[in-house]
């Protein structure tokens, strides 16, 4: 008897600006207010004798941090994730500003992630606020099971998410996205043409701002002109397998699963300091700084189990340009001596070496091509602590 293939139903299941909505159950009056969260260094909220609190405002704030997450409103005032708070403050200077607060992000993460897995089982987590599910093998129909999903959340958590429905994940990222916040989008094959290629080519995740850039200089902006391009094309300009993808991407081709158990592929620690930092005068706090972000990354490391061969540093100078530098050893490595040493020797490259008159912003170690600590081979010889000129 033939076996009756359904075809696939992919959710992508976003919650709406997440850390700032987290930070609005503590903080009910500030609803619908632009409120900026950013680093944890900034001061808590201060409250008074009679319960209420007094907030600061954008405009009061001076130092290095950079957002974190915005409410909607204060998106609508250009206000966005990733931009420096002194850069906010010129756009919003009356915006509220509350500290980031990471272990209340993942204790509601874990909750909508838990009260999503009783309804449907198969998900793929894609980080703290959002997720795929597979939804093909559930009988429910499409819209009520939505529905569903998004109460179950709301009455888990207290907040809203979107959600996107679609054949594939490609498509069910963008629709979770066309209707923020609190939406429900399905989205079927015959939908492509008329509600994603008129969307600009940056919708489709995985084409980023240098791809977006390069498509342009082509003459592409649209999803749909990307769809229109030939393929030759395409790979000649982007290679291969990439320009390939580009073009499925475009028509909404994609048959990537949904993988319930990802490792990862490097983990990573970073600093950027609160002033910058001179390579040679302030060489001594630049080399703890390295030493402090090492141990964390070994603890990192060691809490997940995993060891890995390569080993990169990171520097982002006062002017914001970047330099990075990364060797693989044969030995994969986890200790923080052998860490540190590593990436010592990645600082040796003339990259570093010469840059003695430069002031530093930011300071970031890497760990990739990561094993289980069983696979890792003790037996490969070991980074060499250094010798001769190094930046620090």
């Amino acid at each position: 008897m033939p076996v009756l293939c359904l075809p696939r139903r992919i959710a992508h299941l976003d919650m709406d600006a997440f850390f700032a909505s987290v930070e609005l159950l503590s903080y009910p009056e500030l609803r619908d207010l632009p409120v900026v969260v950013g680093g944890a260094k900034i001061a808590p909220p201060e409250k008074l004798p009679d319960s209420r609190y007094v907030f600061a405002r954008l405009k009061d704030y001076s130092g290095r941090g950079v957002v974190t997450t915005s409410t909607y409103e204060a998106r609508k005032l250009g206000v966005f994730s990733g931009m420096g708070l002194m850069r906010s403050a010129q756009l919003a200077p009356e915006a509220i500003l509350l500290p980031a607060r990471f272990d209340a992000y993942r204790n509601i993460s874990r909750r909508f992630k838990h009260a999503v897995a009783q309804i449907a089982s198969t998900i793929e987590d894609r980080g703290i606020d959002e997720i795929y599910i597979d939804l093909t093998e559930l009988a429910e129909a499409t819209l009520p099971l939505a529905q569903r999903l998004k109460a179950s959340v709301h009455a888990a958590t207290g907040l809203t998410c979107s959600i996107g429905i679609a054949p594939n994940k490609l498509l069910a990222k963008i629709g979770s996205d066309l209707q923020k916040p609190d939406g429900i989008t399905v989205l079927l094959r015959e939908n492509v043409a008329e509600r994603i290629w008129p969307l600009h080519v940056k919708k489709i995740n995985g084409v980023g701002a240098k791809t977006a850039a390069h498509l342009e200089k082509l003459g592409i902006h649209s999803i749909g002109e990307l769809a229109g391009a030939p393929v030759e094309m395409l790979t000649q300009n982007f290679g291969p397998r990439i320009g390939a993808w580009l073009s499925c991407a475009a028509n909404g081709i994609d048959d990537s699963p949904v993988v319930t158990w990802r490792a990862p592929k490097s983990l990573s620690r970073e600093i950027t300091f609160e002033r910058d930092l001179h390579v040679r005068h302030d060489q001594a706090e630049l080399s703890a700084q390295l030493a402090a972000l090492c141990a964390r990354l070994a603890e990192d490391l060691e809490k997940k189990g995993y060891a890995g061969h390569t080993i990169g540093v990171k520097l982002r100078f006062a002017d914001f340009h970047l330099a990075t530098r990364e060797i693989t050893w044969p030995q994969a490595m986890f200790a923080v001596g052998d860490l540190l040493r590593a990436v010592r020797q990645c600082l040796k490259h003339k990259l570093f070496v010469d840059a003695d008159q430069q002031r530093i912003r930011l300071l970031g170690v890497r760990c990739g091509s990561l094993v289980t600590r069983e696979q890792a081979n003790e037996t490969a010889p070991k980074p060499e602590p250094q010798q001769g000129k190094l930046p620090f």
